[in-house]
């Protein structure tokens, strides 16, 4: 059984900024839908953008209104910031017109598995509650560690994945070469200032899905005013 704690520490994301967060993702896919023709790599960008808000107003109902549910969503959040990393790869790979290959599957297959767990395996989810400022969530012994190397492990795979793009594709146009930095870059925005809150404060560990997905506003931004933009048609009447 799930637990609901409330946490005093004060941190860096607020309910409020949740809420915000939330609103200005649905209004990213609501631009995108709306404005570009749908293609494979809208289509995946537009799966990144559904789970960060997804996660968003998981965590703020944690937070805010905990009756709601608060268990449901915390194992909802919890799928949706998993989805994100094979959603991730085969966004790059869509980047470079390639389909799916045996890493997609493999980054499917894995995250898939975490997200049975964190549904069907009972206690693996053994708290959550609301640190002052964002999420806290305390993953079974064992279980927290696994999913943390898990997690970064793709995130890495990523990252180096498009970043071995950029220098080996040079047949690729400009606006392809250029969508695939603007990833790394999403993706070390991610990384970088997580990495360095948890190295400077080691007790938000326990936060880190919340920190990472605040920060994760950034990619939200980069993937849908820079990178969708150089790779999709718009549709008719729009300019």
């Amino acid at each position: 059984m799930i637990r609901s704690q409330r946490y005093g520490t004060f941190y860096c994301f607020s309910p409020g900024v949740m809420l915000a967060t939330f609103i200005i993702e649905i209004s990213y896919i609501i631009y995108i839908v709306l404005r570009y023709k749908a293609n494979r790599l809208t289509k995946i960008g537009l799966g990144i953008l559904v789970s960060l808000a997804i996660f968003q107003l998981a965590e703020y109902i944690i937070c805010i209104r905990p009756s709601l549910g608060g268990a449901v969503w915390a194992k909802v959040g919890f799928v949706a910031i998993t989805a994100l990393l094979p959603l991730g790869v085969q966004f790059v790979y869509a980047l470079v017109g390639r389909g799916w290959n045996w890493l997609i599957a493999t980054a499917y297959g894995s995250s898939t598995l975490w997200m049975l767990f964190f549904v069907f395996y009972p206690g693996i989810l053994q708290n959550y509650g609301c640190g002052g400022n964002y999420a806290i969530f305390t993953i079974k012994p064992g279980f927290g560690s696994a999913f943390l190397l898990f997690y970064y492990f793709w995130l890495y795979v990523g990252t180096l994945l498009a970043l071995k793009l950029v220098l080996t594709q040079k047949k690729e146009t400009p606006a392809v070469r250029r969508s695939l930095a603007l990833f790394i870059v999403a993706y070390l925005a991610l990384l970088i200032p997580t990495t360095t809150v948890n190295a400077l404060k080691p007790e938000t560990f326990v936060g880190i899905p919340s920190i990472m997905c605040g920060f994760a506003l950034i990619m939200a931004t980069i993937i849908t005013f820079l990178i969708i933009p150089r790779t999709s048609i718009l549709k008719k009447g729009k300019q």
